[in-house]
């Protein structure tokens, strides 16, 4: 980091003290009606409320999550193609598909599907006869899928998980505990967001049938986006859900609820809980300055470097006591710059960790310096000091 970079962040580093409001009470302890339960901070891990989170438990559709994982890892790595298709055999159309009265896509038996549009039925509308189909055409079939899972279940550390089926129809071997669904979820948040983006997806339509996403928080609850239900009569309600406010993502899972309607509303209540936590804080506003940038061979020798969009960052108590932010930027910068240009980013972190990034934009247009001498000791300096 250049001299000009660290005397940036000093001055940052100083308007920040001021700009942290006092903090606000904590929210009053929370308790779940669900039967397991854990809320967790996706950035950092940080749990905040757990109930029963190491307790292996039925899973459900839930756990289709890594059935979608060891899909995604394999499209990622280039050894499938979402152009790939699969057949859907009779076994996968008896147990997962309409005769079985359970989640299904409707796909007919024999039918030829494309992987993208079976990774659509999974995701959106939870479809057991496209889930055993992906089982079945990656590994030869179910059980040996359920092998590959639980295979890359222990090398992502998850040790309680155990898989019989790709499906979560129930058997009294297949568990999975609230703690390990969670951190396979911040995974598939982190890696995966090409493919994440399915998720929040709000209908799906195969063979002339319409249904709509499973997730009861898409559409009625404030940055909702994922992730995916489950439902038997031996695991009841659940769900792992994600939303993101202020740039902060929480995720909840929950399981063991009465009805579609508890699951909904324990969802949003232990959400809800764990936004309370957080103080969401204005840094600054949209074009306010955060600070200036050396520009060389310009007719002025600074820009400012102002706000894109509102800076807003959501913080706990305890993170804002131990908050900093720096400015990075890629120099030097060289005249002209146009105004709105988009050349540095403020990064907020906390305990050396980085939490968040907003990108910073010129403020003013800077034309070339006009006389050629400014601009070779401009050039001098900028050969001798690298920006």
């Amino acid at each position: 980091m250049c001299s000009m970079m660290r005397m940036l962040t000093g001055v940052l580093l100083m308007w920040l003290g001021w700009l942290w409001p006092a903090a606000a009470a904590l929210p009053a302890e929370f308790q779940s009606k669900a039967k397991y339960a854990i809320l967790l901070d996706a950035r950092s891990g940080t749990v905040f409320f757990e109930k029963y989170a190491d307790v292996p438990m039925p899973p459900a559709s839930m756990t289709k999550i890594m059935t979608m994982i060891l899909v995604f890892e394999k499209l990622k790595k280039g050894e499938l193609s979402e152009d790939a298709t699969f057949e859907v055999s009779v076994d996968a159309w008896k147990r997962g598909g309409a005769p079985s009265g359970g989640s299904t896509m409707f796909a007919r038996p024999r039918e030829v599907i494309p992987l993208n549009t079976l990774m659509r039925a999974v995701v959106i509308v939870s479809a057991n006869d496209a889930a055993i189909a992906i089982a079945e055409g990656i590994a030869g079939s179910e059980a040996a899928f359920a092998q590959m899972m639980n295979a890359r279940a222990r090398r992502l550390g998850l040790v309680k998980s155990h898989f019989v089926n790709a499906t979560g129809l129930p058997h009294p071997k297949h568990r999975m505990t609230a703690r390990e669904l969670a951190a396979l979820t911040r995974y598939l948040i982190a890696v995966f967001p090409e493919y994440y983006k399915l998720y929040r997806e709000r209908g799906f339509t195969w063979n002339n049938i319409r249904q709509g996403n499973r997730n009861p928080l898409l559409g009625r609850y404030a940055g909702a986006d994922g992730v995916k239900t489950g439902y038997t009569k031996e695991a009841g309600y659940g769900l792992v859900a994600s939303a993101v406010r202020d740039g902060r993502r929480l995720i909840a899972v929950i399981s063991g609820l009465k009805s579609k309607r508890e699951r909904a509303a324990e969802a949003k209540r232990i959400l809800d809980w764990g936004f309370a936590r957080f103080k969401a804080v204005k840094l600054y506003g949209k074009g306010a300055q955060v600070t200036q940038a050396r520009i060389w061979g310009g007719a002025t020798s600074l820009v400012p470097l102002v706000a894109r969009d509102d800076i807003v960052v959501r913080l706990s108590d305890k993170e804002r006591k131990r908050a900093r932010a720096s400015v990075h930027y890629t120099g030097p910068l060289m005249a002209p710059v146009a105004a709105g240009q988009a050349v540095a980013e403020l990064r907020i972190f906390v305990e050396e960790r980085l939490i968040a990034r907003y990108p910073l934009v010129t403020g003013q247009s800077v034309a070339e310096d006009t006389d050629m001498w400014h601009r070779a000791l401009d050039t001098i300096k900028v050969w001798m000091l690298g920006g």
